[in-house]
């Protein structure tokens, strides 16, 4: 299983690849440049679709749309190339100085949503809720990263990279809560940093290794169950794609640098593993 380069966008930080599967394409950013990318495997191309503002992440709504997660707690709709962006949430008072970071929608089509860190406090996770209401969640995040969700949907996995761990919660669909908050995977210090995250129709945690090199795939009890190298130091997220969800696609960070970073860093690859994924749930803000 060798993941194999799809295209070398040179991101600087390639980010939340997410399958649109009313599209039946991927879609994923560079998030300092503010690009957004898509892909069709039905072609064999990829172009740029969007360049603008700092996306931090985003998902896909139930219309099709993507909602972008932007600078100072700003949410933004985008319908597609040529279109204004729709504003949702204008800002986030207390996020004027910071930016959104890593995104999912869970089932009932609401968005969790982390901020990074400033010179002033630590980041923080939010829940974005179908009506535009903002609701704070975690607070003391050091870098808010990968999520996903059981596939009972009782429980939301979250990483935090500055410390190392992906954290488990317990999760209530009906309202929207996370509680209990313990560790599901703490990562040695030598294996780099946790980043995205996905989970497989079996409930295994697929986690990307920021600096490590490699994606890694945990038992539903944590365990290392396998590792796969990517040809990219710093390999950002991941997320399952195509038309039975077997492939996984790969976005990684560098590519300004590649003298440093490898020939590949800052592409998109794709790794088949015959390994089913599931898709990602779409959100329903403003809907």
């Amino acid at each position: 299983m060798q993941p194999e380069v799809i295209a070398d966008c040179a991101c600087e930080v390639g980010e939340n690849p997410l399958w649109h599967t009313i599209e039946e394409a991927l879609y994923w950013c560079d998030i300092p440049k503010g690009r957004i990318f898509r892909y069709s495997p039905i072609t064999g191309e990829h172009e740029r679709v969007y360049e603008g503002e700092i996306v931090g992440g985003f998902t896909i709504q139930a219309d099709g749309g993507l909602l972008f997660f932007m600078a100072r707690g700003s949410v933004k709709l985008w319908r597609g190339r040529g279109s204004e962006l729709v504003t949702i949430v204008e800002k986030i008072e207390d996020e004027r100085e910071t930016r959104f970071n890593d995104v999912i929608a869970d089932p009932a089509g609401r968005v969790y949503c982390g901020t990074m860190s400033t010179a002033q406090r630590l980041g923080r996770l939010y829940r974005l809720d179908p009506s535009s209401e903002v609701t704070l969640l975690v607070e003391g995040i050091g870098c808010p990263n990968g999520l996903g969700f059981t596939p009972d949907r009782k429980h939301m996995y979250f990483t935090d990279s500055f410390t190392r761990a992906i954290y488990l919660f317990d999760y209530d669909q009906q309202h929207g809560d996370i509680t209990n908050q313990r560790v599901f995977v703490q990562v040695p210090k030598e294996e780099g940093l946790p980043d995205g995250l996905t989970v497989d129709s079996l409930g295994y945690v697929w986690s990307a290794q920021w600096d490590g090199g490699e994606i890694i795939r945990y038992t539903p009890e944590g365990k290392v169950e396998r590792r796969i190298t990517v040809p990219a130091k710093k390999v950002t997220s991941l997320s399952f794609g195509g038309k039975d969800f077997t492939e996984i696609y790969i976005t990684s960070a560098g590519g300004e640098n590649k003298a440093v970073e490898g020939a590949t860093a800052g592409a998109l690859f794709k790794l088949c593993t015959g390994i089913r994924g599931t898709p990602e749930f779409f959100s329903k803000v403003g809907l």
